[in-house]
């Protein structure tokens, strides 16, 4: 792997850039799960576990809840019988809104949008959603939500012609992207595009120019063929958590310190210079004799203040990631929410959100 500059955007076109999540923040998107088939067998307590992560964001951040007809009165009951202490709380408040859109699923931050912003106003950029390459059907309502979030916003919505997925994004808001390439130039979502053809893309839609393309290995489990919000993540434009094994005993242990190394040469080679850091996932689990792929670097940033971080029930494992990010974000609170139940669904609390940042105040780009 090597760091690759996409080409530069039209000159005529306007000035976007993606902005990084501990920048302000104007609310958290989530949709509420439903579908049993996400956790076959063990659908128990899910709705209880995003009534918690709901309650958490609410404490400092606005939270727009998707749930149409039935579902939506399901989700305050849910929500009325527990809070983030476990006690009793209001359905919907001012920081808890329930918007009307059905949805098949609720991995919100893959077929909702992207947020940029673009001179004094923010725009949502809609890509196309076709299920992590057609693997999960129906995905009608999820593919049309990202455009009604726009709406429901208040926001102009740009429709991307790329198929892909907001959980395969991570940037640290000065026009560096990390991605990891197999799930981007994939034939199961842009079929006959290059990789430089997709760059270009990237640039104009996001204002990235630098991109480093990620091809290590996955975690086992990972449906979404390799997600950075999995395997790695900027804590601040000079910092970068990558998920390694937490041991060399286990058997992804290479695959996951190709990640690591390639991250740490792009850091060395890119200016500002990045360090990375190793961020130990916990031990292998798997549930019914699947595979389930759980990171502590699918954590929800919450703007400059928050990092609301899954927990897997491993409690040495779940401390050492806690001191690992709050040694690194001096002054930030770091939460943790548990995330043992939610994880069988494939995903935990990045995959499981969607924020949307304020409009750009001038020279606020980093902690």
């Amino acid at each position: 792997m090597s760091p690759e500059a996409s080409e530069p955007a039209d000159d005529s076109a306007p000035s976007r850039r993606m902005p990084a999540q501990w920048e302000p923040c104007d609310a958290v998107w989530l949709a509420w799960p439903h579908n049993l088939e996400t956790w076959p067998g063990h659908f128990d307590g899910i709705p209880e576990a995003f009534a918690v992560f709901a309650h958490a964001i609410a404490e400092s951040t606005p939270v727009r809840i998707l749930a149409a007809g039935a579902l939506a009165d399901s989700c305050r009951e849910v929500l009325r019988a527990v809070s983030a202490s476990g006690k009793t709380a209001d359905a919907e408040t001012a920081d808890i809104e329930i918007v009307d859109i059905p949805t098949n699923d609720c991995w919100i931050r893959d077929f909702g949008p992207t947020f940029v912003q673009e001179e004094n106003e923010v725009l949502a950029v809609n890509w196309n959603f076709n299920a992590w390459g057609g693997k999960y059907h129906p995905h009608d309502l999820d593919r049309a939500a990202g455009a009604k979030i726009a709406r429901a916003a208040g926001l102009r919505c740009l429709h991307a012609e790329l198929t892909l997925e907001g959980g395969a994004l991570d940037t640290d808001g000065t026009g560096r992207l990390m991605v990891h390439s197999a799930c981007i130039v994939d034939p199961n979502r842009n079929p006959g595009l290059t990789q430089d053809q997709i760059a270009r893309r990237l640039n104009q839609y996001l204002g990235v120019h630098e991109i480093a393309w990620i091809d290590g290995g996955l975690i086992p489990g990972d449906d979404t063929d390799g997600h950075i919000d999995q395997m790695a993540r900027f804590v601040d434009p000079e910092n970068i958590v990558v998920a390694v094994a937490p041991n060399d005993e286990v058997p992804y242990h290479a695959a996951l310190e190709a990640n690591f190394q390639q991250i740490r040469l792009w850091g060395m080679q890119t200016s500002p210079k990045i360090v990375a850091h190793r961020l130990p996932t916990p031990a292998p689990r798997t549930i019914d004799g699947q595979n389930v792929p759980q990171s502590y670097c699918n954590f929800l940033r919450i703007g400059p203040g928050r990092i609301l971080v899954p927990t897997f029930a491993e409690p040495a494992s779940d401390d050492r990631a806690i001191g690992i990010l709050q040694d690194l974000c001096l002054g930030v609170d770091v939460q943790s929410i548990p995330c043992e139940k939610i994880a069988w669904g494939l995903g935990a609390l990045h995959c499981a959100s969607c924020h949307q940042p304020a409009e750009q105040v001038r020279g606020i780009h980093c902690i």
